[in-house]
């Protein structure tokens, strides 16, 4: 694995700390609403840009994303930047809204099946990125193949016969990769030629459990990822709580698929933190599981523990930047909260 450098180190850093407030964030200010958030894989985040970073340096131009709704307000926010304001606006006051006219704007739907698309500056100098989060209903898996037709269509009407300016990035639940028929369906699509895209990148948010099942009654191979082995696509499995691990294997997974055209799996291994949702009480159908997961740290006070001891990084210095994070949070709280806040409308 490659070392990280001073800059590098920062960077991961601070991408980290601004995933694990997100959550605690939310948590503390709306601790009865449903979020179904990424704590104990929040590692996701800082692997995600990692992974951007790599693509765009490669020649990505356009990115498109699928995933359920574990860890989107999160992704939301911090990969595919939707203003704070406008998300926590709708945590107050729901997702409808009016214009001048009285019109109703947005679609209605829950804030975890949303989808955005931005264009956004990149680590390399002079480029930017397009980037779409295709919204999606609980249905799991159910966005796969919309995903992977939208970066074909957007190679065939581009032109882009090598396949290396638009990417398809699909976030998957570990029960969900081994569990559901559609998965299988689109990767055997992967490599035949009127379907191909040049290779999807797969990242597997692997909390251990699907809903209250445990794996060992969900599926019969070892690994969520062993129905990938049908098309012979690397599969790299990673600690989530070793984000510099995540980090490097998400950038490797860009320069594969960039490099041989091929469908590649990240199995991000962590846990999930809270029950299937927040207002679920997780101690009563996986007692011993969770017995650990309350006296397990965060990411967060793993990866810095580790910076600290090895000299890379002073308290003082993690304290300053996750006050810098928190001074974020608050002003786009205050500003939602506001009277005459109002999020811009959306095109119709």
């Amino acid at each position: 694995k490659s070392d990280f450098d001073e800059a590098a180190t920062h960077r991961l850093l601070d991408r980290l700390i601004y995933a694990v407030t997100f959550e605690s964030f939310l948590a503390t200010k709306y601790n009865t609403t449903k979020r179904f958030g990424l704590e104990g894989v929040d590692s996701l985040i800082p692997g995600m840009k990692a992974c951007i970073d790599t693509a765009v340096a490669l020649g990505v131009e356009s990115i498109d994303i699928g995933m359920p709704h574990r860890g989107r307000l999160n992704v939301l926010a911090n990969v595919m930047r939707k203003p704070l304001e406008e998300m926590l606006y709708e945590f107050m006051e729901g997702t409808i809204s009016a214009d001048s006219e009285g019109h109703l704007l947005g679609s209605g739907d829950v804030k975890y099946h949303l989808g955005f698309t931005m264009d956004r500056p990149t680590h390399t100098p002079g480029r930017s990125i397009h980037i779409s989060l295709c919204p999606n209903p609980s249905h799991l898996e159910a966005v796969n193949p919309v995903v992977v037709g939208k970066v074909r269509a957007k190679q065939h009407f581009s032109g882009d016969t090598e396949r290396q300016r638009s990417l398809g990035i699909l976030l998957h639940g570990d029960a969900a990769f081994s569990g559901q028929g559609v998965v299988y369906e689109t990767l055997e699509l992967s490599d035949i030629k009127g379907y191909t895209t040049g290779g999807t990148v797969h990242v597997i948010a692997n909390n251990q459990i699907g809903f209250t099942t445990d794996p060992r009654f969900s599926r019969s191979t070892p690994y969520c990822t062993d129905v990938a082995k049908s098309v012979g696509a690397p599969i790299f499995h990673v600690n989530g709580d070793d984000p510099e691990g995540v980090a490097w294997v998400m950038s490797l997974a860009a320069e594969f698929r960039q490099e041989f055209a091929k469908d590649v799996v990240v199995d991000i291994v962590g846990f999930r933190r809270h029950g299937h949702n927040e207002i679920d009480e997780p101690m009563f159908t996986q007692p011993l599981m969770y017995k650990t997961i309350k006296k397990h740290p965060d990411v967060l006070e793993v990866y810095t523990q580790r910076l600290i001891r090895e000299g890379r990084i002073t308290q003082a210095k993690v304290d300053e930047m996750k006050a810098a994070a928190m001074v974020v949070f608050n002003q786009a709280f205050n500003t939602a909260k506001s009277e005459d806040f109002r999020p811009p409308p959306s095109p119709r």
